[in-house]
């Protein structure tokens, strides 16, 4: 079962994040958020095609706005009304692109 994480500890898991990490991932909004930027658009929609190849895989999908080459992500798991650890997850794997 998902359950949504304490504030002290989303601390916590976005500090073991952002270490591996040239940009940070911040909280916006009570959502896990990060700003990717590309060289053009045509970038920033292969990153976005492998992306949704992730969530689709992991059954937890992004809230993401894309504006030519830059690429919004907010992570949240409506289901517990906040940050869960599939959002860390899933960060980890965006990552990992």
């Amino acid at each position: 079962m998902v359950e949504k994480i304490a504030d002290i500890d989303i601390n916590k898991q976005l500090q073991t994040l952002n270490q591996q990490c040239a940009e940070p991932w911040c909280i916006n909004d009570e959502k896990l958020h990060k700003s990717f930027k590309f060289f053009n658009f045509i970038a920033a929609f292969g990153f976005m095609s492998q992306v949704a190849i992730l969530a689709e895989k992991a059954n937890h999908h992004p809230e993401w706005l894309n504006v030519y080459n830059r690429v919004d992500i907010d992570l949240t798991t409506h289901d517990v009304g906040g940050i869960s650890q599939r959002d860390f997850d899933l960060a980890q794997h965006i990552e990992s692109i």
